[in-house]
């Protein structure tokens, strides 16, 4: 069952407190940037956004909302504040169609809404994980052989993806470099979840700093957050943002289910209905993600719309009827001109003869 009490309750304000601030924090820088009329633009290498405090305002967003999200981590379960990031792309696009004059097609509207009904699915059939509220609990669940198993093979798949797949595929194949990405992401969530188990322990008073398992799990998120940015820069610098973008959160989203699935034994007590509703969940909010992306820059015209649906033609009448296209069947000849012509000619003879 789910546990409803002031602990999930908090880890869910922030994580939507989280995507309402990184969402905001791009409208914000990208409005900053738009104000550098006349002046170096930061695509042309000038750096004169950093005198427009739109820019700063939006920085400083993106900063809260990831503060907010780490915090997430330490109240809520991974398998709930991972997908939920995905309301971000949400408000940006939102804020974006009111500020920023940028269209919101159909398409971008009906993902907004399956993005929303599938976090509430998700909020509604969230799994419990076992409760881990101490540096101890932690390193108890790291040495289960399960996770250490799971640690093991996507640490030697993504060294497989880095060496073998990558040189011969990375440039073809979109999904060398996400998955490398999508994998170490998911042990990245890991080592957040343990950091902010740390930092309630150590505001609580505990001597948390002298744990040698809150360096290492700092000093491994410093590694996995730096591979994850190398290889997502090198996938966008090849694809486009519009095929990267669903492609990783889907990815991502579910190695950290996954890890979340082994380590935390998050999906060990849920019923038959809270697994069906979650997974329905996260596959609502990809739908959603991926009408978001995917056709954004496609324009949607009436000419689209089944023939039943399309406004009425500026012809009052109706297309079948103009002589010059579509003649009625009771006024055309049933022989063509050529042919009607060869048969009075033989008339003619036979009337001679």
């Amino acid at each position: 069952p789910l546990a409803m009490g002031a602990g999930f309750g908090a880890g869910l304000a922030l994580a939507l407190a989280s995507s309402a601030f990184i969402g905001g924090s791009f409208v914000l820088k990208k409005k900053g940037l738009l104000r550098l009329c006349g002046r170096a633009r930061a695509g042309q290498g000038g750096h004169a956004y950093l005198r427009e405090w739109l820019w700063w305002a939006g920085l400083l967003c993106m900063g809260v909302g990831e503060a907010a999200n780490f915090a997430a981590y330490a109240f809520a379960p991974a398998t709930l504040v991972t997908p939920l990031g995905a309301l971000s792309v949400l408000v940006s696009a939102v804020l974006s169609s009111i500020f920023l004059n940028e269209q919101l097609n159909v398409h971008g509207k009906i993902g907004c809404i399956l993005s929303i009904l599938g976090s509430t699915v998700m909020v509604i059939h969230a799994p419990q994980e076992e409760e881990v509220s101490s540096l101890e609990s932690m390193a108890e669940k790291l040495k289960d052989p399960g996770f250490i198993v799971f640690a093991v093979c996507v640490l030697v798949s993504s060294l497989l993806l880095i060496f073998v797949a990558g040189p011969r595929y990375g440039q073809s194949n979109v999904l060398v470099y996400v998955l490398v990405c999508s994998a170490i992401g998911s042990l990245s969530v890991s080592c957040v979840k343990g950091l902010g188990i740390a930092l309630k322990e150590l505001f609580s008073g505990k001597p948390v700093l002298k744990e040698p398992l809150g360096w290492v799990l700092l000093v491994c998120l410093v590694i996995c957050i730096s591979v994850q940015i190398n290889y997502l820069n090198k996938a966008l610098d090849i694809f486009s943002t519009s095929v990267v973008t669903p492609i990783y959160y889907v990815l991502f989203t579910t190695a950290v289910m996954t890890c979340s699935a082994v380590l935390f034994k998050e999906w060990q007590h849920l019923v038959l209905d809270n697994i069906i509703g979650s997974i329905s969940g996260f596959l609502t909010i990809v739908s959603g993600i991926f009408l978001l992306h995917a056709f954004r820059d496609m324009p949607f015209t009436p000419s689209l719309l089944p023939l039943f649906l399309q406004p009425a033609r500026a012809d009052p009448h109706p297309p079948w009827s103009t002589a010059d296209r579509h003649q009625s069947c009771q006024h055309q000849p049933l022989l063509p001109s050529e042919d009607k012509g060869s048969q009075s000619a033989e008339e003619e003879e036979e009337e001679e003869g």
